[in-house]
């Protein structure tokens, strides 16, 4: 089916979604952290944080991604103004999921944080992941964005790359269940292939940094094979 006429939505009404798109994401968050502090989530609620925070934030990020083509075929131009707080969202769980593993798993012992980054493939490519993401929050503000000109839809395109990251975090860390982390990697091809004339026009510095991302999975792949994690 082909929308050959553009979806619109009232001001209000459309406000009103956005509302509840922010209530039900924060309050969410909110409440599975609560439930995890009064000891509501099962014998092993470090464990449960960590999960939902972690597919929580490569969730939003696969939806943040999926808006524009769905804007584009459905000629809804409102819907990419979700866009970027649903970015900025994944960035938040994201975080979360790292500070509940520094607080929690690690207790705060910084030299351990950062031996777990260097020996642990998985952790290394999740904190790389989690390290564009802050970045593309960063650079979301307006004022950057501007500055940054042409260059800043150059750096998005790694959001490409960051949830393809998440994925394969995900998929070495579950090891048995592969399933579920790799339908996040076949979507997140998926998007490429869709968006792939966009991503075309990145840079060469961009592009020499994928390539340098992509080196980086296939070594750490062949030290996993090599050594446990």
């Amino acid at each position: 089916m082909i929308f050959k006429k553009p979806i619109r939505i009232g001001p209000t009404k459309f406000k009103i979604f956005q509302w509840m798109m922010h209530i039900v994401i924060l309050a969410w968050l909110i409440l599975v952290f609560y439930q995890g502090l009064t000891d509501q989530l099962g014998g092993d609620p470090v464990q449960s944080l960590l999960d939902f925070t972690g597919i929580g934030a490569l969730n939003l990020l696969v939806i943040s991604l999926v808006i524009s083509p769905i804007a584009s075929y459905l000629k809804f131009g409102q819907f990419i103004q979700l866009r970027r707080p649903i970015g900025l969202y994944s960035a938040f769980y994201a975080l979360s999921h790292l500070m509940v593993f520094i607080a929690f798993e690690l207790q705060f012992e910084m030299g351990l944080v950062l031996s777990e980054i260097i020996d642990r493939p998985y952790i290394t490519v999740g904190f790389t992941a989690f390290i564009i993401l802050s970045i593309l929050a960063i650079t979301s503000i307006n004022n950057i964005k501007k500055k940054m000109g042409r260059k800043w839809f150059t750096l998005h395109s790694l959001s490409y790359i960051a949830v393809i990251l998440g994925g394969i975090h995900y998929l070495w860390l579950v090891k048995s269940a592969w399933y579920e982390p790799a339908i996040y990697i076949i979507v997140s091809l998926l998007l490429i292939l869709l968006r792939r004339k966009k991503l075309q026009k990145c840079s060469n510095s961009a592009c020499m940094f994928i390539y340098t991302v992509l080196l980086y999975m296939h070594t750490t792949w062949i030290y996993r094979q090599r050594a446990p994690l």
